[in-house]
C-alpha cells in the first residue's frame, strides 16, 4: 500500500471554542491548554501526526514558545498525552536547527537530545544537524570560504549522527540521520555515509529555500544510492503537486505549516479550496491591534471616532452580505473606506480579489466544521481567532488533497503494473 506520512509541526496553534465571533468574546473561564483545541480536535484527521522541536518547547538560553508550567507538563505526560493524541497518530522529535542556524555550532549536545526524545516518548527522533543554507546556482557554484563553511557543517551534522545512532541502539524511538549538502552530488554524499552507519530513516534537511526543480534534482541523485529499506523524510517541505516524484524517490513522510501560515502571512492564498484554488481573506483590522491605524490615531491624522465606526459598518456588512441583504458593491465600500485610514496610497490593491472572494463564496461550498460554524467569518482577516480558524480548514483541506493525490499515484502505478 502506497503511504506518504504528513508530519504537522507544533507552534503551540490552538483555537478557542468559546470565542463569540459577533461580540468578539470569550468565556471568562477558559484556560487556553486546557479548553482551546488543536487541529486533530477539530477535525477527524488533518495530519498523520505531530512534530515537536526542542527548540520550540526549551528554546535557545530556556526561552521557548512553551511557558515552564507547559514545559514542565509536556515531559511529565509524554508528546502524545500532552497534545491528546490517539494511538493512531504519530509523534517525531526534532532539534529545530532554523532557530541556530547562525551559531557557530548547535547550541545542544547529543545526550540533550536524546534525552529530549526519551522523555518526551516520541515514536521518531532525528539527529542534532546544523543547516547547510547555500546551494550551487547554474554557473555559479558555492566556492571558497562559502564551500568550506558548507562542508564544516556537513561534516559536523554526520558526526553527530554518529554518535546519536551508537547512543540511542537501546531507546524506544526510531532514530532518523539528517542529510545535508549545497548540490545534489553533496547530499548523496551525506546520504550514502548515513546508510553507511546503518540508518534505515534519513531526514532531507536545509531544503526549504530551494525551488522544487531543486528540490527534485537532489531527490533524484539520492534515490540512486539508497537501499531497499531506506525511507527519507523531508524536513519543512509539502507540496502536493509533487507527491508522485516524492514517492517514487523514497520518501515515505514530510512535514509542513504551510497550508496554516497562509492563512494570515500570505497576500492573497488565504483561503484554500479542495480543487487546488485559492481566495483572499477581507481585512478589516481590530481598531486597537493594528499598529499602523493606532500610530494614526495617536499622531491625530485619523480621526478614532471614524474609524470606530467604519470598522463597526465593514463587520456589519459582511454578516448582512451572509444574510443576502448587502450587494457586493455595498459589503465592498465601507470596507475599502476603512482600509483608507490604515493603508492610506495602498488601499484598494486587493479590492478585484475581494470581489473574486465575494463572488465566489467559497466558504458555503465547504462542509467542514469550521466553515459551517463560522460562515463568512473564516472569509475575514482579524484577529487570532478568525485567521487561525481559517488556517485549520487549510490544514484539513491540504491533507485530504494529498491523500488524493496518493490514491492517484497508486492507482496509476497499479495500471501499469497491469498493463
Amino acid at each position: 500500500m502506497t503511504k506518504l506520512t504528513y508530519f504537522f509541526p507544533d507552534s503551540q496553534d490552538f483555537i478557542d471554542p468559546t470565542f463569540c465571533f459577533q461580540r468578539e468574546t470569550r468565556n471568562e473561564h477558559r484556560i487556553r491548554q486546557r479548553d482551546d483545541k488543536y487541529p486533530h480536535e477539530v477535525f477527524p484527521r488533518p495530519y498523520d501526526g505531530i512534530l515537536v522541536s526542542k527548540a520550540v518547547v526549551d528554546g535557545l538560553g530556556g526561552s521557548g514558545k512553551y511557558s515552564q508550567p507547559q514545559r514542565n507538563r509536556f515531559y511529565r505526560q509524554g508528546v502524545k498525552r500532552f497534545f491528546r493524541l490517539d494511538s493512531t497518530f504519530q509523534t517525531m522529535g526534532d532539534c529545530g536547527a532554523f532557530t541556530y542556524a547562525d551559531l557557530e555550532e548547535p547550541p545542544y549536545s547529543v545526550d540533550e537530545v536524546i534525552e529530549f526524545y526519551s522523555r518526551s516518548r516520541f515514536d521518531f527522533g532525528v539527529s542534532l544537524d546544523h543547516i547547510v543554507f547555500s546551494y550551487d546556482k547554474p554557473k555559479a557554484p558555492v566556492s571558497g570560504q562559502e564551500l568550506k563553511e558548507c562542508i564544516r557543517r556537513q561534516e559536523m551534522t554526520l558526526d553527530l549522527a554518529d554518535q546519536f545512532l551508537s547512543r540511542t541502539k537501546k531507546e524506544e524511538f526510531t532514530p532518523l540521520g539528517v542529510a545535508h549538502g549545497w548540490n545534489p552530488k553533496s547530499y548523496k554524499e551525506s546520504v550514502q555515509a548515513l546508510i553507511k552507519m546503518g540508518y534505515q530513516r534519513i531526514t532531507l534537511g536545509g531544503m526549504v529555500p530551494l525551488k522544487t526543480s531543486q528540490i527534485l534534482e537532489v531527490l533524484q541523485e539520492v534515490s540512486q544510492v539508497r537501499k531497499a529499506t531506506t525511507q527519507f523524510h523531508l524536513l519543512g517541505i509539502a507540496r502536493v503537486d509533487n507527491v508522485a516524484d516524492y514517492i517514487r524517490y523514497g520518501v515515505t513522510s514530510i512535514d509542513n505549516t504551510t497550508a496554516l501560515q497562509q492563512a494570515f502571512k500570505d497576500q492573497k492564498k488565504n483561503y484554500h479550496t479542495i480543487d487546488g484554488n485559492y481566495y483572499t481573506a477581507l481585512r478589516i483590522p481590530q481598531l486597537n491591534a493594528n499598529p499602523k491605524l493606532s500610530r494614526l490615531i495617536k499622531s491625530g491624522k485619523v480621526d478614532q471616532d471614524q474609524a470606530r465606526k467604519l470598522e463597526k459598518q465593514s463587520l456589519q456588512a459582511m454578516q448582512e452580505f451572509q444574510a443576502g441583504i448587502k450587494s457586493i458593491e455595498d459589503t465592498l465600500a465601507p470596507i475599502l473606506e476603512y482600509e483608507k485610514l490604515y493603508d492610506g496610497e495602498k488601499a484598494g490593491k486587493l479590492a478585484g480579489e475581494y470581489q473574486r472572494t465575494l463572488e465566489a463564496r467559497p466558504w458555503e461550498q465547504c462542509q467542514c466544521e469550521i466553515c459551517r460554524k463560522l460562515q463568512h467569518n473564516v472569509v475575514i482577516f482579524r484577529g487570532s481567532e478568525r485567521n487561525r480558524s481559517r488556517g485549520f480548514h487549510n490544514i484539513q483541506v491540504f491533507y485530504k488533497r494529498l491523500q488524493d493525490e496518493i490514491t492517484k499515484y497508486a492507482k496509476a502505478n497499479e495500471e501499469r503494473k497491469c498493463g
